[in-house]
């Protein structure tokens, strides 16, 4: 039922994004209009006067909830320039559960746009998926690995943040949060002498974006990226502690990331992805690492077939490691289009991806097998991009330490999809 469903959820966004390129603009005021909307849409939403829809809690799909719809959005500067109220309500068809965010934005300075957030919080989170706080300012309108995720936890989230602008190329938040983790598969984390089911945790984080090279101007008194340089950097610590406001677990978090990317003359580019993390203390598998992986855990290659990732490891099966210390590094060249014609410009890339980790108190998760990466995971394949409707194929092998005893167990044959608006 989910390809159905995933194809239709495909079929919506390439009709939605041709129909606004299809339409011609017939005077200069419309033509504005239209990239006012087209800039709102790449943000992630549909602006209203007094609201903004936010199009990424429309529909969803993962293997956990099924189907998810929801409806999100935020008050605009037509409702008020000094704050913003903001969230989102959805709904799972699978576990049958409503999911929501409700949050209240006052803004600090108008020219360095910092604010603070009240926030409260009850979803649930992939298991593992160590996020970075900045990363929410930024808006992709098709995330396909969420298609194939099933490990999820849920939470109860109450919080305060403080984003802040130190420069214009300096992106910082800073959180205080008290949640509530209950996972939704049989888990238990031993520590202390005690089984903990479900625990709470008091945390701090701060995250940071720095993007040296970018460069940004004020438009409509929002500053906005006119450049996007390279190379990117994020850093982010997050800090739990134990025993306040009834915190289970002490443990501290240290995630970094530097993207980089050469453009050449022809359209050709060569992209550079390093990720690392190390989590030390009593963190329970919810707040530790996987490696991106994209690998459906069925019998044959059609079984798990299915679509790409844009930063996954393809081959590597859901769920199969999990770390508490770990790196990545991910490396692509894409070619210069083929220029068949006006409208069919095929683009292949080159991918290798390698990951390589740890787990230091292994036998403190009780309920799930899983291995770690104490040797070096290593996967290469090529992609063929933009065949028809932003759809393409991929091709992934696992070799080296954790290549499978089963040769088609090492390859992972997929469809792509790049839609760009």
């Amino acid at each position: 039922m989910h390809k159905h469903i995933l194809i239709s959820i495909l079929l919506v966004c390439v009709f939605f994004c041709n129909s606004q390129s299809q339409n011609p603009n017939t005077t200069e005021k419309d033509s504005v209009k239209e990239n006012l909307f087209i800039k709102s849409l790449k943000n992630g939403y549909v602006p209203l006067k007094y609201f903004d829809l936010d199009v990424k809690y429309l529909l969803k799909f993962n293997q956990f909830e099924g189907v998810r719809t929801g409806l999100g959005g935020v008050t605009t500067d037509n409702f008020s320039k000094r704050f913003k109220i903001l969230g989102y309500g959805a709904y799972g068809f699978a576990d049958q559960r409503y999911k929501f965010s409700v949050g209240l934005n006052f803004k600090l300075n108008k020219q360095k746009n910092n604010w603070i957030r009240l926030a409260y919080t009850d979803d649930i989170q992939e298991t593992g998926s160590s996020t970075f706080l900045t990363d929410k300012r930024f808006f992709n309108l098709f995330q396909p690995r969420q298609l194939n995720v099933d490990l999820f936890h849920r939470y109860i989230k109450k919080s305060v943040s403080l984003e802040q602008k130190i420069s214009d190329k300096i992106l910082t938040e800073t959180e205080l949060a008290y949640s509530n983790i209950n996972p939704t598969y049989n888990y238990f984390y031993r520590t202390q002498g005690r089984d903990f089911r479900t625990f709470d945790l008091s945390t701090a984080k701060f995250s940071l974006q720095w993007s040296p090279f970018s460069q940004f101007e004020y438009i409509d008194d929002v500053l906005t990226e006119t450049k996007d340089g390279f190379p990117k950097f994020t850093f982010q610590v997050t800090q739990s502690f134990e025993s306040i406001l009834g915190s289970d677990f002490n443990f501290t978090k240290l995630d970094f990331r530097v993207v980089h990317q050469i453009k050449y003359k022809n359209n050709a580019r060569t992209e550079a992805t390093l990720v690392s993390g190390i989590a030390e203390g009593d963190a329970p598998l919810t707040h530790l690492y996987h490696a991106y992986p994209n690998n459906i855990n069925k019998e044959t290659i059609l079984q798990r077939f299915s679509i790409a990732g844009i930063n996954s490891f393809e081959t590597m099966f859901f769920n199969e490691f999990f770390s508490d210390k770990f790196s990545t590094l991910q490396l692509k060249h894409t070619f210069a289009p083929f220029n068949i014609s006006s409208k069919f410009k095929p683009e292949l890339v080159l991918i290798s991806r390698y990951a390589v980790g740890n787990m230091r108190s292994r036998d403190k998760h009780i309920g799930i097998d899983f291995d770690t990466l104490r040797h070096f995971y290593s996967e290469s394949g090529i992609e063929l991009n933009k065949l028809f409707f932003g759809f393409g194929f991929s091709f992934a092998y696992r070799y080296g330490a954790y290549h499978l005893p089963r040769f088609d167990d090492n390859i992972a044959f997929k469809f792509t999809f790049n839609l760009k608006l």
